[in-house]
């Protein structure tokens, strides 16, 4: 090859490569924009594997609520494990467990798997979320199972928007409100059982005696 035809390659590779930066660059970091799903936490121990582990917080930052831990939890066992509970290391958070259906612990099949977290799973909900995690970081968590014992490793702390958005908390119920049950009970027994008998009984009986007395009268 000459050298102007080299020099000429050497240029076009470097345009090139000059418009494959400028594209990355315009795109940004933003993983969104990108195109580019996070990585998510996943760890095993004996016949329990726990996968794309992440606390889930509130869509907005500034938003007071409870957050939630997702994941999935496989048994490769042949015998059932129960999770029994999930500890937020370093932090003060509580985590509720609750199954996807009735009520009792979270139990994983042998040979099967659970998830936690979105429509119809089971949840693993963090009741002060805004205060126990932030946004960002990694949570140490701690998953203790009925036969394998503590499982730990480190979940990703994002809010529920974007990818996550069909896993994160919902508001916690508000109380259900019973003092409307005593004032509509009382007003209605008391007035209508006093007023029917005046209205029936007293009229009747006038009538009665004095159509018995007239009658008897009549024929003497």
């Amino acid at each position: 090859m000459s050298r102007s035809l080299r020099h000429g390659a050497l240029a076009a590779t470097a345009i090139a490569f000059s418009i494959t930066a400028l594209t990355a660059c315009g795109a940004g970091n933003n993983a969104q924009t990108l195109g580019v799903r996070p990585d998510n936490a996943s760890t095993r121990s004996g016949s329990i594997k726990i996968q794309n582990a992440n606390v889930i917080t509130q869509p907005e930052r500034e938003a007071k609520g409870p957050a939630v831990v997702t994941a999935t939890l496989f048994n490769n066992g042949s015998k059932p494990e129960t999770l029994d509970s999930i500890t937020l290391k370093g932090g003060s958070g509580t985590v509720q467990l609750h199954p996807a259906k009735g009520s009792g612990p979270v139990v994983v099949p042998a040979g099967g798997r659970v998830i936690l977290g979105g429509q119809g799973n089971a949840s693993a909900v963090i009741e002060n979320g805004d205060e126990a995690t932030e946004n960002g970081n990694v949570q140490p968590l701690v998953f203790k199972f009925s036969r394998s014992g503590d499982i730990s490793l480190g979940a990703s702390v994002v809010p529920a928007t974007h990818y996550f958005k069909g896993f994160g908390p919902s508001a916690l119920p508000e109380p259900s409100e019973t003092p409307d049950a005593s004032p509509s009970g009382s007003p209605s027994g008391s007035p209508s059982g006093s007023a029917s008998p005046d209205a029936s009984g007293s009229p009747s009986g006038e009538a009665s005696a004095s159509s018995s007395a007239s009658e008897s009268g009549q024929p003497g």
